[in-house]
């Protein structure tokens, strides 16, 4: 057995770098270089906003899984994860990575996500199996009204200019610094100024623009020019997008890493980064809405921790985060409803590295689930500090019994079109379905002592705003996750609405999954999570039932056909997969006639799933081995601290 080795400590400049550094024995660094890109081409960049997508899709690039002895980062680019190894392989802990990768992905995915942001963390602490989540999800200001969104003023009943999306509005009070901070006070090792050093160097040194991010910048020019900070960063003088390749250097954002990394957060929230976001948020340039927060909300915000959702899926237990996100809720959900059910028969055909061809019932019965739980999901789910859940907690909606009701519902010969909401006790709550707009960013981590970092994190849609600040960071759109009429059609409120220093309802969703033993939490089995909008809940239950039900590894589970639905007769079968044959209108792909021949009216639209999946395992010698998954629709990586492939 070789000894570990690592990817050298050279800062590279951008994916394109990372290619050109394969080699030289590195086999680490070869792995991941050629799961990146096994043609030696990145990405064909897609449709922007396809079928109402968050991001663009990028096409579908196969990879192969990777293994590790004893650490691994998986992101959704390789500068980020690299820089996550990096800490790791100087004795950082998880969440110390974590702080490292956030940071990097800021500057090289600002489309997805940046401390101008919010985020959610699942935290795995080895030595005393707690798992802790942390809430980092942004804030309606104090001066807003249930219907902030909805109109200009109460005097002026217009919509915010040019629409709530690109109005100061939709900016809540980001919230992704103060949650890292508070997990690092908890679980962190190195030094906090520390974590920043590779994030201000290549802000400093430049990065070559990704394909996915130039693709990302041509579908967003018009909205980006609005903004002059914005306009000048990403654009060319003539108003095209900067293209692939071309070196992007941000000394403002590099000015502000330092700030944040002597000062800590105090430097973010108080102060003149501070000011900076107040002021952006109120700009009126070309007649925009402003918005209305101010340095007191953003002295006032606080994360939180909240508890975990952690329920029991055959021999498994599956923890995921609760309200204000809706996503360990309705993965949770799903996964009861399927318990069922004999999912494991139903096994994806010809398996490959690309996780096979799934089958119609599988597909079938995984899609009934998710709009059983999204139908809950859209009448109960809200912020709980506002929105109690029926019952006062997670409990009633995870009922075993309840959930075995509800899969009662499911026909294995006729899909159900649209589920209607539990009877989990009296509501007088209208409902509010999944937003369309809101895209983001996921990493899984573990560290040499076995502690797990499952973080989703964002800025909402492609670009948030299109807000920028003088400090270089883009600010969220995150606000128009509410739902900007207060109330439905017959005049019921609902929960999911804005008011003053509420959390907007989320579907991020990520998770950790556990052996269950004697009734107690066992042994870590995997990490997942994705971007996606509200088929980020379709995604990681996919990916669960991957691993767990269909025996596949880290990288078949994350490459596997993206499909699920929503609560609509709408059923999702990624188009951009080499399984999925979407010639001839899908005619002669039998998955697609089949889910048709059920009553499913299927979607083939591509998918911009971000899926990072980590999976724990013993090797055929008994050598724990971690496997790690990147999502083949994005430009990740995943990296660990041994090439060794252990059969």
């Amino acid at each position: 057995m070789t000894l570990p080795r690592i990817l050298a400590t050279t800062t590279l400049v951008g994916a394109a770098a990372l290619l050109a550094s394969c080699g030289g024995g590195d086999n680490v660094a070869e792995n991941a270089c050629l799961q990146m890109s096994p043609t030696g081409a990145l990405y064909d960049p897609g449709k922007p906003g396809e079928n109402g997508a968050p991001e663009i899709a990028t096409g579908f690039a196969s990879k192969t899984v990777v293994s590790a002895r004893s650490f691994m980062v998986v992101a959704n680019n390789p500068l980020a994860t690299k820089a996550g190894c990096e800490v790791l392989r100087k004795g950082g802990t998880a969440v110390d990575a974590a702080v490292a990768v956030q940071m990097v992905l800021g500057i090289v995915e600002p489309q997805s996500s940046g401390i101008g942001g919010g985020a959610f963390m699942l935290h795995y602490n080895a030595a005393t199996k707690a798992v802790t989540t942390y809430d980092g999800r942004e804030t309606a200001p104090a001066a807003a009204t249930e219907n902030y969104l909805r109109w200009v003023s109460d005097a002026d009943r217009t919509v915010p200019k040019p629409n709530a999306r690109s109005s100061g509005r939709s900016i809540g009070t980001p919230g992704v610094l103060h949650m890292l901070d508070a997990a690092h006070k908890d679980a962190g090792k190195l030094p906090w100024k520390d974590l920043f050093d590779p994030a201000i160097q290549i802000a400093t040194d430049g990065f070559k623009i990704s394909p996915r991010m130039a693709a990302s910048v041509a579908g967003s020019a018009t909205s980006l020019a609005r903004d002059p900070e914005a306009k000048a960063y990403f654009l060319n003088a003539d108003g095209t997008a900067k293209a692939a390749g071309t070196l992007l250097r941000s000394p403002a954002l590099a000015g502000t890493y330092k700030a944040i990394a002597e000062g800590g957060i105090a430097a973010f929230y108080g102060g003149a980064l501070a000011q900076d976001i107040v002021d952006e948020v109120a700009d009126t340039t070309g007649g925009i809405t402003p918005g209305l927060t101010t340095l007191a909300d953003l002295a006032n915000y606080r994360s939180k921790k909240r508890d975990a959702i952690c329920t029991v899926y055959r021999s498994w237990q599956v923890c995921g985060m609760g309200p204000p996100s809706s996503g360990g809720l309705a993965v949770a959900q799903a996964l009861g409803i399927l318990e069922n059910f004999d999912l494991a028969a139903q096994k994806p055909a010809g398996m490959d590295n690309n996780g096979g061809k799934p089958t119609v019932l599988g597909v079938h019965l995984v899609s009934e689930s998710q709009r059983l739980a999204y139908a809950d999901r859209d009448l109960y789910v809200a912020d709980t500090d506002f929105v109690p859940l029926p019952g006062g907690s997670p409990a009633a909606m995870l009922d075993k019994n309840y959930l075995k009701s509800r899969a009662s519902l499911i026909s294995t010969t006729r899909s159900m079109g649209t589920a209607k909401a539990g009877a989990l006790g009296p509501t007088s709550y209208g409902q509010h379905g999944p937003a369309t707009d809101n895209g983001t960013t996921h990493f899984s981590i573990v560290d040499k002592a076995g502690n797990i970092v499952s973080m989703t994190t964002t800025v909402e849609s492609g670009f948030g705003s299109f807000h920028m600040t003088k400090g270089g960071f883009l600010l969220n759109n995150q606000l128009t996750d509410f739902s900007a009429t207060p109330t439905d059609a017959q005049g019921l409120p609902i929960a999911n609405r804005v008011a003053a220093g509420k959390r907007p309802r989320s579907s991020m969703a990520p998770t950790l999954v556990f052996q269950q033993t004697g009734g107690q939490r066992g042994d870590f089995v995997m990490a997942t999570g994705s971007p996606g909008g509200s088929t980020i809940i379709q995604y990681v239950t996919k990916t669960v039932v991957g691993v767990l039900d269909w025996g596949m590894n880290a990288q078949q589970a994350t490459s596997m056909v993206a499909f699920g639905a929503a609560n609509s007769p709408t059923t999702n079968v990624g188009g951009e997969h080499p399984n999925v044959n979407i010639a001839n209108s899908g005619n002669d792909d039998p998955l697609i006639t089949g889910l048709r021949a059920l009553g499913h009216t299927v979607s083939t639209a591509a998918q911009s799933s971000g899926i990072s999946t980590i999976v724990s395992r013993s090797s055929s010698i008994g050598v724990k081995v971690y496997d790690g998954g990147a999502d083949p629709r994005r430009e990740g990586v995943a990296l660990g601290d041994l090439y060794d492939i252990y059969p």
